[in-house]
């Protein structure tokens, strides 16, 4: 299994492959019409990919911001300004290649890639997605708060905030 940085060549196989993930667990919960665009967001510190011979397995980006409630939340639990989180993001594992380590090892490279930036990792996930919570608490993320996203009045989305346990400081991160 080899990590590396995601190129514009993957970006169909990590559509396909986002497409696969949103039937089987409803992931994104709000599907854009645009995967491609989703993917490779413009605000992006960067992005990794997990291949295999088979090709593409797994997929997770680094960006900038999130909801300005789950940045509000992760801020004032490390007492670090918005503009010191780094974003873990968009990580997608195939179905058929879950429980080998290819989301540890996504989670891990966007981590670290954060902290050598000087940034604070973290991430939003809503309450639902039950693995994904598993595998960010496996991995020793600590969970800072919840909040609940407002679309409209019949529209909202729960979700948790974590904490990285990887810090540009080299301690590790407090319990929230």
């Amino acid at each position: 299994m080899a990590v590396r940085a995601r190129t514009d060549a993957d970006l169909d196989a990590c559509v396909e492959m986002a497409m696969l993930v949103h039937e089987r667990d409803g992931y994104p919960a709000f599907l854009p019409t645009d995967l491609r665009s989703f993917l490779a967001s413009p605000d992006a510190f960067g992005a990794w990919v997990v291949e295999e011979a088979d090709g593409v397995l797994g997929h997770v980006a680094l960006h900038r911001r999130t909801s300005a409630a789950a940045l509000a939340v992760a801020a004032t639990a490390l007492q670090q300004p918005v503009d010191r989180l780094g974003v873990v993001a968009r990580l997608l594992v195939a179905p058929w290649a879950r429980r080998r380590g290819v989301g540890r090892a996504l989670l891990d490279v966007a981590s670290r890639d954060a902290v050598a930036r000087g940034l604070w990792p973290i991430l939003d996930v809503a309450t639902h997605y039950h693995g994904a919570v598993r595998l960010y608490e496996d991995c020793g993320w600590t969970r800072a708060g919840d909040i609940t996203l407002r679309f409209t009045d019949e529209v909202t989305l729960d979700e948790h905030i974590y904490l990285g346990p990887l810090r540009p400081d080299g301690d590790s991160t407090p319990s929230a």
